[in-house]
């Protein structure tokens, strides 16, 4: 038995099954993410792994410790595990120095190395409706680190962040998880707040686990479209168009049809084995361009970092990686 272990859980609410027997165990220190569409299970996993709702069937244990659901103590939670919730709430008419007072038991010098790693230390003076909404989660995620958890808890953390301020708190998980040494567990329904940070990935789709393992794994090798859509665009080939590229037959394979990713295309000059395409629209997208081509008659989806000058209805003459993630 390791740090985190869930078995066979499940939760019913209105008689509709919104976790179906979910297994999966969290070594120490492992990023665990959850993926998944809106109403996949994803929070209500998360508060029973916190001990904030009730499985009907299943276990979960915390460091050999079984976590108790609300039905079998007065308080609901787990010592050591600790839950954002994405609809987190400050209390008002505060200063923020003093709402985290309240629950502050640390030396004063270990809680203003804490204030400086969830970057607030500057906003302790403030009221709390003097905030913005990503001031306002990383006050309440440090009031929560305040008890020292173990494992942290984090609810669809980024979903309603701008990119700024996004881009601060992944830095401060980062922080928590380096520095602080506590393992964490989030939820997302945005790739890009998951692939680059998890060390292990769990997709869910209406209560149930479709498929876990590494980012690159799910990524490159989905076992449906829904992972593939979920992690990121793909293009599916018909095997006639594959053939143009490739003999290898190793791609997963969607209704009949092989799936690559667009980034996976390249650009090359005119020479032999490369593929003819026509550019039918050119899309910047800041980090890459985006070019829908046709092949064969059939569309496809190119990510490219180098465009050329090259403008629709050009002909670009393409390669396909013959490397797949295994």
């Amino acid at each position: 038995m390791g740090f985190l272990d869930v078995s066979g859980i499940s939760r019913q609410l209105q008689q509709n099954t919104v976790v179906n027997d979910i297994s999966f165990s969290q070594p120490r220190f492992q990023k665990l993410a959850i993926a998944g569409e809106t109403g996949s299970g994803k929070s209500t996993l998360l508060k029973m792994i916190a001990g904030l709702e009730q499985p009907d069937a299943g276990q979960i244990f915390f460091k050999e410790q079984k976590v108790l659901g609300p039905l079998f103590q007065l308080i609901p939670g787990h010592p050591g595990i600790a839950y954002l919730s994405q609809h987190y709430e400050l209390r008002n008419n505060y200063r923020v120095e003093e709402w985290l007072d309240m629950s502050n038991r640390l030396p004063q010098a270990d809680a203003d190395a804490l204030f400086r790693i969830c970057r607030i230390d500057h906003l302790l003076n403030r009221k709390t409706d003097q905030l913005s909404g990503g001031e306002k989660q990383r006050i309440a995620l440090c009031r929560l680190l305040i008890g020292a958890p173990e494992l942290l808890l984090l609810d669809e953390p980024f979903s309603n962040l701008d990119p700024i301020h996004k881009q601060i708190l992944k830095q401060v998980l980062d922080a928590i998880g380096n520095r602080l040494r506590i393992s964490c567990i989030l939820t997302s329904h945005d790739p890009q707040d998951t692939l680059s940070w998890a060390d292990e990935l769990l997709v869910m789709r209406g209560g149930q686990l479709v498929q876990k393992g590494s980012p690159q794994q799910l990524y490159y090798q989905p076992v449906n479209e829904y992972v593939a859509g979920l992690l990121g665009s793909y293009v599916l080939l018909p095997e006639a168009v594959l053939s143009l590229f490739t003999k290898n037959r190793s791609w997963p394979v969607m209704n009949q049809h092989y799936l690559v990713r667009p980034e996976q295309f390249r650009i090359v000059p005119e020479q032999a084995g490369a593929v003819k395409a026509v550019i039918e629209q050119v899309g910047f997208w800041g980090a890459f361009f985006e070019i829908k081509a046709a092949v064969a008659g059939n569309s496809i989806t190119i990510k490219t970092m180098d465009l050329n000058q090259l403008s629709v209805g050009d002909h670009l003459y393409l390669q396909l990686a013959d490397t797949i993630y295994r």
